[in-house]
């Protein structure tokens, strides 16, 4: 449901003002944890394929990112539970900075 840090209507307009910003900021939050888990999934997938279209390579920065996460999630070679490789993901997104860890490089 929509929600903003302003007020809902009550009682016809006769009551106080009832703040909603703790509702659209639990919500924030929720919808920043679904796009982190996205973004985990997106970077599984897209490193699975890199794997598949190698000896080619992408660009420094790319090679040097897919190196950093291979370290902390593997290449799937079988059919297996995924869970754990997208909590890993999710992990190394959350510890990534990089500017530091790939740019600085």
């Amino acid at each position: 449901t929509p929600a903003s840090v302003d007020s809902i209507v009550s009682s016809n307009g006769q009551e106080d003002h009832v703040s909603m910003g703790a509702n659209a900021a639990v919500q924030a939050l929720d919808v920043l944890n679904n796009l982190e888990r996205i973004l985990a999934i997106e970077l599984f997938n897209a490193s699975q394929a890199m794997h598949f279209r190698e000896p080619l390579k992408s660009s420094e920065f790319i090679e040097s990112l897919l190196s950093a996460y291979r370290e902390v999630v593997p290449f799937v070679s079988n059919d297996r539970i995924l869970h754990n490789d997208i909590e890993a993901s999710v992990d190394f997104i959350r510890s990534l900075n990089i500017e530091m860890d790939l740019l600085i490089n």
